[in-house]
C-alpha cells in the first residue's frame, strides 16, 4: 500500500500543523500533500509533493500544467491531477479578487501582479489591461502571441478591447523571453504611437511595462512611464 498522509508521527502531519499554526507554517510541499493525500510506494505524500516541485521548479510552473501533465508523474492519476488543477485555479482567482481592489498606478505594482503571466513564456506576448476611474483591474485581454511588432501591436488592436470595454485607462504590458526588459525601438514606436492615439481618443494611458526577470544591476521590468516616454 503506498503511504498514507497519516502514516508519520502526528506532529508532523500537515493537518495538525495547519490546526495549531494556521497554514502559513506548512511548506509548499505539506500544502500540496494535503490535496494528493497518498504517496507512492517507498515514497510518503509529501516526498512526492517535493518530487513535483523539484522537477517543475516552482509553484508558478505546476500552476500552469494541464491536467494530463501532472498524470505523467509517478503516483498522480485523474482524481489527484484534477485536485491538484482546482487547487491552482482557486489561488488564480482569489489574485484576480484581490486584484479588482488595487490601484495600478505603479510599475512595480504592474509587475508584482502580471509578471508571473508572462516571465517565462517562450515568446513574446502583449496583453491589455483595462481599468476603472480607480485605477483598479477590470480586464486583461492578450492581443498579440508570438513577436510583438508594430504590426501585432498597433494601436487599433491595442485600444479595442479598451474602447469595447468603455475604460477609463489601460496598460500595456509585453514580456522579453530573454530576461533583459530593455526596451527596442520598435517598443518605443509602438509607445510613442500610442501616446498620440490614446490623447486622441482621450483615454488615459497609464503605462507600457516590459516583463524581464530579475539580474544583478538592473530592475526585472521596464516602465515607459516612469522613463518619460509617457506623460504621468
Amino acid at each position: 500500500m503506498p503511504p498514507l498522509l497519516n502514516d508519520s508521527p502526528a506532529r508532523d502531519l500537515p493537518r495538525e500543523k495547519i490546526d495549531k499554526y494556521g497554514p502559513g507554517a506548512l511548506s509548499n510541499a505539506e500544502l500540496m500533500a494535503l490535496f494528493l493525500s497518498s504517496g507512492t510506494v517507498g515514497r510518503n505524500v509529501i516526498e512526492v509533493a517535493d518530487d513535483l516541485l523539484r522537477k517543475y521548479g516552482s509553484l508558478q510552473e505546476l500552476g500552469r500544467l494541464p491536467v494530463s501533465e501532472y498524470m505523467n508523474n509517478k503516483g498522480i492519476g485523474l482524481a489527484k491531477a484534477c485536485k491538484l488543477a482546482a487547487a491552482f485555479e482557486l489561488g488564480s482567482r482569489l489574485s484576480k479578487e484581490r486584484l479588482a481592489s488595487i490601484p495600478l498606478d505603479a510599475p512595480q505594482l504592474i509587475f508584482d501582479h502580471f509578471a508571473h503571466q508572462l516571465n517565462n513564456l517562450p515568446h513574446e506576448t502583449a496583453i491589455v489591461v483595462t481599468l476603472d476611474t480607480r485605477l483598479c483591474h477590470t480586464s486583461t485581454t492578450t492581443i498579440s502571441a508570438g513577436t510583438v511588432n508594430e504590426t501585432s501591436a498597433h494601436p487599433r488592436e491595442i485600444l479595442r478591447p479598451v474602447i469595447t470595454r468603455n475604460a477609463y485607462a489601460f496598460i500595456l504590458i509585453h514580456n522579453h523571453p530573454s530576461g533583459d526588459p530593455s526596451p527596442s525601438k520598435a517598443d518605443f514606436r509602438i509607445t510613442e504611437n500610442l501616446v498620440k492615439a490614446a490623447e486622441i481618443m482621450q483615454i488615459r494611458f497609464i503605462d507600457h511595462v516590459i516583463i524581464g526577470r530579475p539580474s544583478i544591476g538592473r530592475d526585472p521590468y521596464f516602465s515607459f512611464c516612469s522613463a518619460g516616454i509617457i506623460p504621468s
